[in-house]
């Protein structure tokens, strides 16, 4: 099951238990409501009889002078629980039957004892019912997710023929031609397509990356490289260094990819995009609109103009979170953008 099948299962379960306790806690406060009250007319009802006969188990009796105030039959609780009786031909005294403190706290605790192991139990099964519930109301969701996703493979797949057709005729041109500036440019074109492709791949795909040793620069360089073909009009600064990383080399390549690529994408015309290394942190800034909300920036299918998916971004923290290295997000709008990659748990000192 992937993280998001997860996210939704676990979200709806959560919905429907909480509600459903919800309501057993209301059920079970009446029935607590209704037991103390069920047992106060039992007391009554006891306390009845024994003025009748004075066969009193377990209440104790006592005779009290009357007054205006005592009300009879009204049951007392101050800390005992008791309640007074006329005594036929008898008007100065009462008859004052009292049931023991500990002797009414034990009822109490039976009472209680008795609806916690039903909330237990209830609880219990309600936990049951909504996560089976939580999986039926998911799987047509899934289903669709599945097809799509299928779906999506079958046209990667594809699409691989006609793009490797592409890139080979692309370099039997230029074999036969020599080096042109338009055919340099359609091929960084297809390459976008490919790194479109390999996006989406990412996206579908959970499989465990694979390390390797290498050095972070010479990626950083290879699409520095790559991108002013696509963006000849634009300033690149940075700063060489060596820097040994041990990761993914391939899902690394992704991440800058996409970064600097949005960096490029996103900013105005003849902006500067530089890139350095300070204490493991790679900064990468660009001179362009800026964000309006950061928080959204890493959702999926999140964008805030019409160009591109909205998949980038979320392919990126995917990623990042997989290879350990932590992304940071700095924006402000019409100034630009600062994105830091931490590479403290991932390089080679």
């Amino acid at each position: 099951m992937k993280r998001y099948e997860i996210e939704s299962l676990l979200k709806s379960f959560f919905i429907f238990f909480t509600l459903l306790v919800i309501l057993l806690c209301v059920i079970i406060f009446q029935n607590y409501k209704q037991g103390l009250y069920s047992i106060d007319d039992q007391i009554r009802s006891q306390m009845k009889i024994c003025s009748f006969d004075l066969k009193c188990e377990g209440l104790e009796v006592d005779f009290v002078s009357k007054t205006e105030k005592t009300k009879l039959r009204q049951l007392y609780k101050d800390g005992a629980v008791y309640s007074f009786f006329d005594i036929p031909t008898v008007d100065d005294y009462l008859l004052k039957i009292t049931l023991p403190q500990k002797d009414y706290k034990k009822r109490i605790s039976l009472l209680q004892n008795e609806l916690f192991k039903k909330f237990i139990f209830y609880t219990f099964l309600i936990g049951v019912l909504s996560f089976l519930f939580s999986l039926y109301a998911l799987r047509p969701l899934k289903k669709a997710l599945d097809l799509n996703e299928e779906f999506v493979k079958d046209i990667l797949h594809d699409i691989n023929t006609p793009l490797s057709s592409l890139i080979i005729n692309f370099k039997l041109f230029k074999k036969e031609i020599g080096e042109n500036r338009k055919i340099e440019r359609m091929e960084s074109s297809v390459s976008t397509i490919v790194s479109l492709q390999n996006n989406l791949k990412s996206f579908l795909d959970n499989s465990l990356l694979q390390k390797e040793k290498f050095d972070l620069f010479d990626i950083v360089n290879e699409k520095i490289k790559y991108f002013k073909m696509l963006y000849p009009y634009m300033q690149f600064k940075i700063k060489k260094q060596k820097y040994l990383v041990f990761t993914n080399k391939d899902a690394l390549s992704r991440i800058l990819d996409n970064l600097i690529n949005n960096a490029c994408k996103y900013s105005k015309k003849d902006a500067t995009i530089s890139i350095r290394m300070d204490k493991n942190i790679l900064y990468i800034k660009d001179d362009g609109y800026g964000i309006k909300n950061i928080k959204k920036v890493f959702n999926r299918f999140y964008k805030e103009n019409q160009r591109g998916v909205g998949i980038g971004m979320h392919i990126v923290k995917k990623l990042c979170d997989e290879l350990k290295i932590d992304i940071v997000v700095k924006s402000k709008l019409e100034v630009g953008t600062t994105i830091s990659l931490d590479f403290t748990k991932v390089i080679l000192k």
